[in-house]
């Protein structure tokens, strides 16, 4: 359930993060030309989902477009074990950038700039003209931008829990209870912790359960560094790691004035029926592309423009993987 709200609602979705997570979530299907396009379908799924669970006024799914260059200078190693994008997700990225405003939401990016920070900026934009943001991340950074009127859209089946409609709003209690700290200092203990998943190492020995007690016990990592009434073994853990935590502290703070490649008021969710139903039709995506049609109808679209069907020459994918088969967004992204 969505709690109520008096302000305008903005919607940041993580791109490539939401990207990966369709293509491995669902394999095998291919349009009539053997085009892959599982990808498009879980991402269009997954981004239709939130806007219906959400609601919101205005709606952008943000892209990664390179790495920052302070984060390079800092850690050359910065995400370089990371593998390539698959060939097969490859092909399926520029057609799904292209659907997102066809679904209503504007898709942007920033050249050399990750989406993290980019979010981050519109976070602060929205909060200067009181509208209320919710990032759909699995991403630890952006944690620390959780505050009054900014939550993040979980469906992982550890945070959603029983009864709550297939996801949750992570506000400050949940990300608290979550790990440990308020959200304002989660990146003191990624600091500590390091983030195998980004290259980015952390203390030796120290976990996130650890880095936490910490935090909490002297109160931030600022106070640890200094110090003062700290544990002797705690200063002997971390006195061997100075340079690297000093290091993290930058790398994991996220900028927050980069420059808007769209205003927000130019993000009001404005779905395009016609155009996206062909497109729905062309990767023969028949369920998805009825429930459209009749979403379409309700509010209005023209029905001329809808009531044309694919040629019957043409091979229906979701035929090939019957309904029943077809996992849900809970499924998706738990």
């Amino acid at each position: 359930m969505v709690p109520s709200r008096s302000a305008e609602r903005l919607l940041l979705v993580d791109g490539h993060y939401y990207l990966y997570r369709s293509f491995f979530a669902i394999r095998g299907l291919t349009n009539s030309k053997g085009e892959p396009t599982n990808a498009i379908y879980g991402f269009v799924k997954a981004l239709r989902r939130m806007i219906s669970d959400l609601k919101p006024d205005y709606a952008a799914v943000v892209w990664d477009a390179g790495l920052p260059e302070r984060r390079t200078q800092l850690q050359p190693e910065y995400k370089q074990h990371r593998d390539e994008m698959p060939d097969d997700l490859e092909v399926q990225q520029d057609p799904i950038q292209e659907i997102v405003p066809l679904v209503g939401a504007a898709s942007i990016f920033l050249e050399n700039h990750e989406a993290d920070d980019l979010i981050a900026s519109y976070v602060i934009d929205a909060r200067k003209s009181g509208i209320e943001c919710v990032i759909a991340t699995n991403d630890k950074d952006i944690l620390q931008m959780v505050g009054e009127g900014v939550s993040v859209y979980s469906t992982a089946k550890n945070d959603v829990g029983e009864g709550n409609g297939g996801f949750k709003l992570l506000g400050i209690a949940e990300v608290r209870e979550k790990w440990g700290v308020d959200p304002h200092l989660i990146a003191d203990v990624l600091a500590l912790t390091g983030d195998a998943a980004d290259n980015i190492p952390g203390v030796p020995g120290v976990g996130g359960k650890t880095a936490a007690k910490w935090i909490t016990q002297y109160g931030s990592l600022e106070r640890i560094l200094s110090g003062e009434g700290v544990d002797p073994k705690v200063i002997e853990k971390i006195s061997s790691s100075l340079p690297q935590i000093e290091s993290n502290r930058q790398m994991v703070a996220l900028d927050l004035d980069l420059p808007l490649p769209l205003p927000i008021s130019a993000m009001r969710l404005s779905p395009d029926y016609p155009a996206l139903i062909a497109e729905l039709k062309r990767c023969n995506f028949r369920s998805l592309t009825a429930e459209v049609e009749r979403e379409a109808a309700k509010f209005g679209a023209g029905r001329s423009e809808l009531e044309s069907s694919p040629e019957k020459s043409e091979r229906v994918i979701d035929a090939k993987l019957p309904n029943s088969q077809l996992p849900t967004q809970g499924e998706l992204f738990s």
